[in-house]
């Protein structure tokens, strides 16, 4: 049985699950979610818990198991608490600055990088080296993080550019002389 499938997830107050065949509905205080799943998986709500079921010890039945109740259990998540993803800017003159709904940086470029919000985040600019995205959809934060860090990676020699908090860059020396004969 998988570790991760098997366990029930706990709805808490305030949250609606409705699952209607492979087609599941979370509404909570900051949303709604629906995504379908495979149709093999059985998913069952009894009273305040959610529970995946696999047909059978097949090994597409047992990958599908922990990955339809990760999806959900992160849905729950989204709709109480939200998804969060903050990036660092490093680098002299590099900055971020909100404008109405756009996110515009200035990254070493001779143009500025203007990136618009999209349905379902929200960017704040706490800082003008900080750049935090909010939002209820994991895989759209996530997406639309990579897609900002996607416009200066860091790079190897100075760490330069957008990388995530807490991320660590493997530094690489420069070019040294070879030394003398």
């Amino acid at each position: 049985m998988s570790r991760i499938g098997k366990k029930a997830i706990s709805v808490p107050a305030g949250v609606t699950v409705t699952v209607d065949g492979t087609k599941v509905t979370v509404k909570g205080p900051k949303g709604t979610l629906e995504k379908t799943f495979n149709k093999d998986m059985i998913i069952k709500v009894e009273g305040n818990e959610i529970i995946v079921e696999r047909p059978s010890e097949e090994k597409v039945h047992k990958s599908l198991h922990g990955l339809t109740r990760t999806l959900i259990s992160n849905m729950v998540e989204g709709v109480t608490a939200g998804f969060a993803k903050s990036l660092d800017i490093e680098g002299i003159g590099y900055r971020a600055a909100k404008q109405g709904k756009n996110l515009v940086m200035n990254l070493g470029y001779s143009h500025q990088v203007i990136i618009p919000e999209t349905d379902g985040i929200t960017i704040e600019v706490p800082a003008p080296n900080k750049i935090v995205i909010n939002g209820i959809d994991k895989q759209v934060v996530g997406q639309f993080a990579a897609e900002v860090r996607e416009k200066r990676p860091p790079e190897p020699y100075k760490g330069k550019g957008v990388r995530y908090t807490g991320e660590r860059i493997i530094r690489k020396e420069g070019k040294a002389g070879k030394g003398k004969k």
